[in-house]
């Protein structure tokens, strides 16, 4: 039995053809989406980059208000209860609004809270869903922070790898115990999780296997390291393949056919493709 009540708190830090009527109901493949993203520095590089990578497959509407906090105050539960910050009233004020297609957050929550450890999510769902009834709700997954200690991460809580905790982070900790209980509480709202963590994961491995096919070392400047410090935030690689995860997850785009210039000779569409086709049907979108 795996040690879940202290892997929980852990964790929590990082934590075709259409009539007349489809082609009005229906989004056209260029038009792209409005979105509003909140989250901290885990979250933040890939709503900047998905900006530019979907602009770059066509879709030309794509529109994005990205509205950040560092560490523990990117957290959906943090971002609600500082109702007198200028992110609080501005989230509320672009909700206000309607219109927002998308709302994505962070899946760092308030295990503290024992008796609602989802407080911030659901609040901010409820909230948005009152002008903005047909949104999609997504939690994005960051990767395990501190990379130098995933080992010892993993052997802490009884797995022999990091990609056994991350499944585990992904699987049972988001998936099957936040989202299964959201969309309970809101059954007629689309609610999905993207595993963003994999690409960075995936690519690690690769430099230990000698595969990447670029100059890559594992801490050091964000335009050739997998992590810029030790906390384990994205070196440019991380970010773009964890992108185009973003991109296939919520544009349901080919990433086999793509053309996005990641600006790396390793393949990232590959490494993303991987990642979205091993994701368990049932949290996409």
């Amino acid at each position: 039995m795996k040690n879940l009540p202290l892997l929980l708190i852990s964790l929590t830090f990082i934590l075709s053809s259409c009539n007349n009527e489809d082609e009005i109901t229906q989004p056209q493949e260029t038009q792209g989406y409005n979105m509003l993203l909140i989250g901290n520095s885990f979250f933040k590089p890939y709503a900047n980059n998905l900006n530019e990578v979907a602009l770059d497959a066509g879709f030309e509407e794509h529109n994005a208000t990205l509205i950040f906090r560092g560490g523990d105050n990117g957290r959906p539960i943090n971002f609600w209860n500082d109702s007198n910050s200028s992110e609080h009233q501005q989230i509320k004020a672009t909700l206000d609004q309607g219109n927002v297609d998308y709302f994505g957050m962070t899946a760092g929550h308030d295990l503290d809270n024992t008796d609602d450890p989802y407080e911030g999510h659901r609040e901010w769902i409820s909230y948005a869903l009152q002008n903005n009834p047909n949104s999609k709700i997504f939690i994005a997954i960051p990767v395990i922070d501190y990379p130098a200690y995933w080992d010892e991460r993993a052997e802490e809580f009884g797995f022999n790898t990091i990609d056994e905790l991350y499944d585990y982070f992904v699987n049972v900790l988001v998936n099957q115990t936040m989202i299964n209980q959201l969309r309970t509480e809101f059954p007629s709202t689309s609610i999905f999780s993207i595993p963003t963590g994999w690409a960075t994961i995936k690519l690690a491995q690769m430099y230990e296997e000698n595969l990447l096919l670029d100059t890559i070392t594992v801490f050091g400047p964000k335009p050739t390291s997998l992590f810029t410090d030790q906390k384990g935030h994205q070196g440019q690689i991380g970010i773009e393949a964890g992108t185009l995860v973003w991109l296939q997850s919520i544009y349901n785009i080919d990433l086999g056919t793509n053309t996005y210039e990641t600006g790396f000779n390793t393949d990232l569409h590959d490494i993303a493709k991987e990642v979205m086709d091993s994701h368990d049907p049932n949290y996409k979108q």
